[in-house]
């Protein structure tokens, strides 16, 4: 094997393997910040289940309110 096959047999390693670390990086980016995109499946991501604990706390302070003796 010559000098030139050799570096380019060396050059499409190394960009096979930047171009794989690339798409791995995009696949989690993607994946962990699709919690964060608004969905139409009745609230199964992040902000959905925040909106949900939020109703649960302003529905536990109308009790505290409503209950606190005179």
């Amino acid at each position: 094997m010559t000098t030139a096959q050799s570096l380019i047999t060396m050059a499409i390693a190394v960009a096979t393997l930047l171009g794989c670390a690339a798409g791995l990086v995009r696949h989690l980016v993607k994946y962990y910040l699709s919690e964060l995109k608004v969905d139409g499946n009745g609230g199964h991501n992040l902000v959905g289940r925040v909106e949900r604990i939020e109703q649960r706390v302003d529905s536990i302070y109308e009790l505290l309110v409503r209950s606190k003796p005179e």
